[in-house]
């Protein structure tokens, strides 16, 4: 099984953002079975609240199923369950490290370091621009997903 944790700076927008759509693209894939996927903050600041009205504005336009939920803060356990840690920029990548201990076994990774063109994705939380977060963040997703299939696996498709 292939445990993957999606983390940004408060768990509300990008984070829980990645976490839907891989789920939505692991069950249309029928690969619920080959992965844990969660998320979570490397702050307090959002500790308790749910998702961001602009995520879930998002993924509802893009029939992507969520459910209620509080945001998280990582541990440093959280580095020894899940196999990737996924983050969105490099603060986030930082801040990860310094949660973890380091990256000894190298899991830690921005989610467009997938893409054929890495980069950071914009946190919407201070842009206002969900939009583009989400299209960073399908194809990030679609990208990972690509790289980390199950032996015999399709490949993902976009989801519109």
């Amino acid at each position: 099984m292939m445990r993957i944790l999606f983390i940004c700076h408060g768990n509300i927008c990008r984070s829980t953002m990645a976490e839907f759509v891989m789920k939505e693209l692991v069950r249309r894939h029928h690969f619920e079975e080959a992965y844990e996927i969660a998320s979570a903050a490397t702050s307090r600041e959002e500790i308790g609240n749910d998702t961001h009205w602009g995520t879930r504005e998002q993924l509802d336009l893009h029939h992507i199923p969520y459910a209620p939920r509080k945001a998280r803060q990582m541990t440093r356990g959280d580095y020894e369950h899940y196999d990737l840690l996924i983050g969105f920029d490099d603060e986030n990548l930082r801040e990860i490290r310094r949660i973890a201990g380091g990256d000894p076994d190298r899991k830690i990774h921005l989610l467009l370091d997938f893409t054929a063109h890495p980069r950071e994705i914009a946190d919407p939380w201070y842009t206002g621009d969900f939009v583009s977060t989400y299209r960073d963040v399908e194809e990030g997703c679609r990208s990972l997903l690509h790289k980390q299939r199950p032996a015999n696996g399709k490949l993902p498709t976009v989801i519109r």
